[in-house]
């Protein structure tokens, strides 16, 4: 299974939602809260080019927010890629 990262904030509610997503699939992921360190949100806008959390990440692919999360998951396309199909 691939290394999942997600850039999130505490007052978020599509982070919550996101992280509600991949722990209700039993997924692991690394928690970056770009609230506490503004040095992950420096290094998440460099790398998405956006600044709204979520940002997502399955292994080196960048998923984007909780709704291209949600709608990856909706067409079947996400357990593949959390797989690394």
């Amino acid at each position: 299974m691939h290394a999942v990262r997600v850039y999130s904030s505490l007052m978020c509610p599509y982070c919550v939602m996101a992280k509600r997503l991949l722990d209700d699939k039993g997924v692991r992921y690394e928690d970056l809260r770009v609230d506490r360190d503004p040095g992950l949100r420096e290094e998440m806008m460099r790398i998405t080019g956006r600044r709204t959390v979520p940002q997502i990440f399955v292994g080196e692919t960048h998923v984007g927010g909780f709704d291209d999360l949600s709608a990856l998951d909706r067409a079947g396309k996400l357990d593949p890629l959390l797989q690394g199909g």
